[in-house]
């Protein structure tokens, strides 16, 4: 949980407060706070109350994105930090097409975390 630069936080189209984030799982917003402990969120302090808030697009539905956790364990286990994460997934790559974000919540995240082990290379 680290303060966001404003390179990164432009590159994240939409944020969710903790509360909202409980609100959509259906859960208490300590288990939240557990996700991100765990690892399983990125939970950055932005805004003007420094408020902790995690990229939308991590939240697909009443659940987080398929396969988020595991891609979320492989780039830290390839050494990028939270800002170094965030950034990967929030840059356009035309390649993809989209970003590797877009491409996990389209069911694409075979191919986006093929790209992460690539990265370790």
């Amino acid at each position: 949980m680290t303060e966001i630069d404003a390179k990164i936080d432009a590159l994240v189209p939409a944020w969710l407060t903790l509360p909202d984030i409980a609100e959509r799982l259906g859960v208490e917003v300590t288990r939240v706070r557990q996700l991100v402990k765990e690892g399983q969120l990125i939970a950055v302090r932005r805004g003007e109350n420094r408020a902790l808030q995690v990229p939308a697009a991590f939240i697909d539905g009443e659940k987080i994105v398929k396969g988020l956790a595991g891609l979320l364990t492989l780039l830290r286990d390839d050494g990028f930090t939270d800002e170094e994460t965030l950034e990967w997934l929030f840059t356009p790559d035309d390649t993809l097409p989209g970003t590797p974000a877009q491409a996990l919540s389209e069911n694409r995240g075979t191919e986006v975390k093929r790209r992460a082990q690539a990265l370790a290379v």
